[in-house]
């Protein structure tokens, strides 16, 4: 059984994507990350190699679009101001090499800084300032065109700057719609066609808006120390999810 609006996807995986989004984006608004490199798994389970990474962009395009504006109060304009530059340029340097790297190298260097920013030493403050935020934005937009989805990085050093939860997911929501808006039109240049993906596209993004909203519900019953913990251990285990990918790629 097919859904005709969704083309040749069996009702089972629109089924399937539409809880993913919806459950994915509940947990990046309450827990501040892991929703995005959740659903990218899942979506690889499903849909044909060669859209995966642009329908995931988009997608997660509206889904921190929704969260930023359900979060704007709490949004670090400064940050986000420094991050978005960056993002630009990355997203520019990236359209230019648009090519396979080798998965490895890019899955264990992000599981590494990830690591790093959660249980290291806190970073100097030069490199949190606007030149260090603006090369993070840089090299996470540029990552992100080959490898989809680096929101637990972007998290992992947002976190390094702010302390209060509301901040954080919104900041990061933020800076994450930016970027997922630089990838869609670098892959829209380069020739990829999602028109036949869009009823999909639309009706994860409408399922992620209400995961956001439970999961910003969800985040008021929290203490920031509660979350701070959370935040932690689910970007630790994301980044040990990178490690094991890329020793069985």
């Amino acid at each position: 059984m097919t859904v005709s609006l969704f083309g040749d996807l069996p009702a089972a995986v629109v089924v399937l994507l539409l809880l993913s989004a919806c459950v994915t984006s509940t947990l990046t608004a309450s827990l501040g990350a892991g929703g995005g490199i959740m659903l990218l798994a899942i979506m690889a389970q499903v849909l044909p190699p060669a859209v995966i990474i642009p329908v995931h962009g988009v997608v997660q395009l509206g889904s921190n679009g929704g969260r930023a504006l359900m979060s704007w109060r709490h949004i670090d304009w400064r940050t986000l101001g420094a991050f978005l530059p960056g993002a630009v340029i990355g997203a520019l340097l990236g359209s230019l090499v648009l090519v396979n790297l080798p998965p490895q190298t890019m899955y264990l260097s992000i599981a590494g800084f990830i690591l790093y920013l959660c249980w290291g030493p806190p970073l100097p403050k030069l490199v949190l300032g606007r030149p260090g935020i603006a090369l993070a934005g840089g090299a996470t937009t540029f990552v992100s065109l080959f490898v989809g989805a680096t929101g637990a990085l972007v998290g992992a050093f947002i976190k390094q700057i702010h302390a209060d939860r509301f901040t954080t997911v919104a900041t990061f929501s933020a800076a994450m719609s930016f970027q997922h808006a630089t990838k869609a039109v670098v892959f829209q240049e380069a020739g990829f066609d999602l028109t036949a993906m869009l009823p999909l596209i639309i009706a994860m993004i409408a399922s992620g808006a209400i995961g956001t909203w439970i999961g910003l519900h969800l985040l008021k019953r929290m203490q920031d120390a509660h979350f701070a913990r959370l935040f932690n251990l689910v970007l630790t285990a994301l980044a040990l999810r990178l490690i094991w990918q890329a020793l069985t790629v």
